[in-house]
């Protein structure tokens, strides 16, 4: 019996993270760089085998995509090329995400819907295609509250951490690990995809397919049904993907043996992507799975400490909402009147800044990037002013005053030297597309 395997890669830099790495400390920023480029690279030759899924932050998509950043590190990788690549769905499925990676229980219901939208803008745009099948919940960050809205986004499944994941019917501990799932919330369904955390720990500190294949067989010797082991990881993070020589890391050391022995008749563990699997096998058994996210190196996920462990992290989450919350009562308010082209540029500034706020970053480093919220949360501030005064204004407004329309143009110009997309995915500035990908895949084979 065969078992498949869907990796799953996680790809996030936060706003502006790329650029300032350039500046202070170049070499990391060219091995997060390298370690990108490196995926296409190192499948290009195994288009009957390879299988990859990707999720990709806004953030990153927004960065690799922005003209001044193309030209800046035209040198290092061309961004454009690799954007082109990624489209190959014979070797890559893009997941949806959150466009600013937020950790999305602990936001505004609003703002969830906001995340998701905005990341369904760019990645619509830069990957040519109307849909995407799977969700990668950032941090894997999920409660079954999101169901509904998955759904209504058309999303298939969504993948969650195996610490979190209860059976509601009778299953062994292999289909509740190796099978996919329904879960329903609200009187909608979704398909659920477990992550295995203990191979998934061990992809991202590295190991040899000898022990991955061992390893799995043991774990799956079990199973009456044909399992799906699924592994996910951040792609861009760690020596073991970052490292530039072929002979130390992810790409050369792993997976190239792992496609090479699955080329095989006799081969006992395939790639598969997760629809393929859908397609075939199904979802067996209901579940419930408790709210969560996955394991970091300090802590399990389990109640969000590694982001809310700290008075500072749990204030700046709270000033976050609270910001959230002024305007949708301030959009409430102001009816017909939002749509004012110069209040809306400040209503619209507003929400981005709050949403990117929220960026996971920001509190994932205990009280060390906090401070990156309270700055976001303060442009908010300073471009709901503008907001403030429409209300205030006896009778209301059907236009900002001229002074609180030049600050909040000032303010959106001043960001527009930073960011070429905005985030419903068109521009604060001209976002270069990638070209529409050929049938077949490239056949040079060289890594970087």
């Amino acid at each position: 019996m065969t078992t498949y395997h869907a990796l799953v890669l996680n790809l996030h830099q936060p706003h502006g993270n790329l650029e300032h790495l350039l500046a202070q400390d170049e070499w990391a920023a060219r091995e997060i760089l390298y370690a990108l480029d490196r995926m296409p690279r190192a499948l290009w030759g195994y288009e009957d085998v390879a299988r990859v899924h990707l999720s990709l932050s806004g953030t990153l998509l927004e960065t690799l995509s922005d003209p001044a950043f193309q030209s800046r590190v035209y040198g290092v990788v061309d961004c454009g090329a690799l954007l082109w690549h990624l489209q190959n769905e014979r070797l890559f499925r893009v997941l949806g995400t959150g466009y600013y990676h937020p950790v999305l229980p602990l936001i505004p219901e609003g703002d969830r819907e906001q995340h998701i939208a905005r990341w369904l803008g760019i990645g619509r745009h830069l990957f040519w295609r109307p849909g995407f099948s799977g969700f990668w919940p950032p941090e894997m960050g999920f409660c079954m509250e999101l169901i509904p809205l998955l759904k209504r986004f058309g999303y298939r499944y969504v993948l969650v951490d195996s610490a979190h994941v209860r059976p509601l019917e009778p299953m062994s501990w292999q289909a509740l690990r190796y099978r996919p799932h329904i879960a329903r919330w609200g009187g909608e369904e979704i398909v659920v995809i477990v992550r295995d955390r203990e191979l998934s720990d061990a992809q991202e500190s590295g190991m040899d397919f000898g022990w991955f294949h061992n390893e799995v067989r043991e774990r799956t010797k079990g199973c009456d049904f044909a399992p799906l082991v699924t592994t996910c990881t951040d792609g861009d993070n760690g020596g073991w993907f970052r490292n530039t020589n072929a002979h130390g890391n992810f790409w050369g050391v792993f997976y190239r043996e792992f496609l090479e022995q699955a080329r095989g008749e006799n081969a006992s563990v395939r790639p598969t992507f997760i629809d393929d699997y859908l397609d075939e096998h199904g979802a067996h058994g209901r579940v419930h799975v408790e709210t969560g996210a996955w394991n970091t190196g300090w802590h399990d996920g389990v109640g969000f400490v590694q982001w809310t462990g700290s008075a500072p992290q749990r204030e700046a989450l709270a000033n976050a909402a609270a910001a959230s919350g002024r305007l949708a009562e301030a959009r409430t308010r102001l009816g017909d009147r939002a749509q004012d082209p110069a209040l809306g540029r400040a209503i619209e500034e507003t929400c981005w800044h709050i949403l990117r706020a929220q960026t996971s970053c920001h509190f994932y480093w205990g009280d060390a990037w906090v401070s990156r919220c309270d700055a976001e949360l303060a442009a908010a501030g300073a471009a709901f002013a503008a907001v403030e005064e429409a209300l205030t204004r006896p009778g209301g407004a059907n236009a900002l005053p001229g002074r609180a329309a030049a600050a909040s143009r000032e303010t959106m110009q001043a960001d527009q030297g930073r960011a070429g997309a905005s985030p419903d995915g068109g521009g604060r500035g001209d976002v270069q597309s990638a070209p529409e990908p050929e049938a077949q895949g490239q056949t040079v084979s060289h890594a970087k």
